[in-house]
């Protein structure tokens, strides 16, 4: 079997389906690329025996089809350093030895049978399929991923949440402390219906998607799911295993609310929290008469910082706790220029929402207080 291809169009595809293989697998084929030459079509595929992620590209010119996996690092590597080209690749399916070459050298290598690669799962009948754009997906699992678990003991904990229902879809993660609720009412299902998608098949979307334009069609079943897009093809293992109730622990009616100048707000927490205890990363924010005070301590070494700034607050007096990183993470997550904090009391979770949401989102997260000593 014989092909031609471009080398950076070839070493482009591998790389973004590379980050799929970990470095250490349970079968050694899984350390390899799987390359399927198919009627001019090169068809790629790496996985993990739970997430497998696909890609083709058309080769220049071709001699019979075939298939065989290739050390993943190897070709990687030996790819890396050649500059856009045409390569040769020739291979004897038989033997397993694979001849490339460029236009100053050539390498050989030895490929593996490619019949040793795991299959890639087929959905059941009752499989529910959905589209949403490619841009409303990237924005749902960027704002929720950083909010996501890792919990062995509750692992639905782990991932990000897909709440679909004929009006909208809703993106939720959560950890214990912090918790995302991203609404889109851009995209709907035809029925109620739910999954949890894992931390690494959502990361990988995350890198994939910004490079796609149109559609991403969703397919899932009890157990699987996947995301066809312009380019790639991901199949993934979903979490198994029921959602918490995320709607019963978001407040309601919050009585005092402050609406805050988000990067002020940001810059402020960073400032005032290298001086809190390490252990705790305790931050105290007092609300006053339109201004916020921000203050951190740590007994042990004898250090405190206290930061007071401007905000839209009328209202009765009150302090809370919270842990500093968790609420910068929150506020990095959110775009809009101002946010409202809404707090109920000192022992009651924090929700902050932008002040304006974007087109066809309802953005919500919310933060869990610390116990303030005094």
């Amino acid at each position: 079997m014989k092909f031609i291809v471009s080398s950076t169009g070839l070493f482009s595809h591998l790389q973004a389906i590379s980050r799929v293989i970990n470095s250490k697998n349970s079968l050694p084929i899984l350390d390899c690329f799987l390359l399927e030459l198919t009627d001019g079509t090169l068809s790629i595929t790496a996985s993990d025996s739970e997430t497998t992620l696909t890609t083709s590209l058309e080769v220049n010119e071709n001699d019979g089809d075939g298939r065989f996996a290739v050390a993943s690092k190897t070709i990687l590597d030996a790819l890396k350093e050649i500059p856009e080209q045409p390569l040769t690749f020739s291979v004897n399916t038989d033997t397993m030895e694979i001849g490339v070459q460029y236009q100053n050298g050539k390498y050989n290598l030895m490929g593996q049978n490619a019949d040793e690669y795991p299959q890639t799962p087929a959905l059941g009948s009752n499989a529910v399929h959905i589209t949403i754009s490619a841009p409303t997906v990237l924005a749902g699992i960027n704002r929720s991923l950083f909010a996501t678990a890792d919990d062995e003991l509750r692992p639905v904990m782990n991932g990000i949440y897909f709440d679909i229902t004929t009006e909208d879809i809703t993106f939720v993660a959560s950890d214990g402390h912090k918790l995302v609720r991203n609404k889109t009412y851009s995209a709907h299902g035809d029925e109620k219906a739910a999954f949890i998608l894992p931390k690494k098949p959502a990361t990988l979307l995350k890198n994939l998607l910004p490079k796609e334009q149109g559609d991403v069609q969703i397919d899932f079943d009890d157990r699987n799911a996947v995301f066809s897009l312009e380019n790639y093809t991901m199949t993934c293992r979903l979490i198994e295993g029921r959602y918490p109730n995320y709607n019963s622990v978001i407040p309601q009616g919050n009585p005092h609310k402050a609406i805050i100048d988000r990067q002020m707000f940001i810059s402020a927490l960073r400032r005032v929290s290298v001086f809190s205890s390490a252990a705790s990363s305790l931050i105290k924010l007092r609300l006053g008469s339109n201004q916020i005070q921000i203050s951190a301590q740590d007994i042990d070494f004898s250090t405190s910082a206290e930061e007071t700034f401007i905000c839209q607050y009328e209202g009765n007096p009150m302090s809370i706790g919270f842990k500093s990183t968790f609420l910068i993470d929150i506020l990095n997550n959110i775009s809009s220029q101002e946010v409202v904090m809404e707090l109920n009391d000192p022992s009651r979770a924090g929700v902050v929402v932008p002040v304006e949401q974007e087109e066809n989102e309802d953005l919500l997260m919310l933060l869990m207080p610390m116990m303030l000593n005094d």
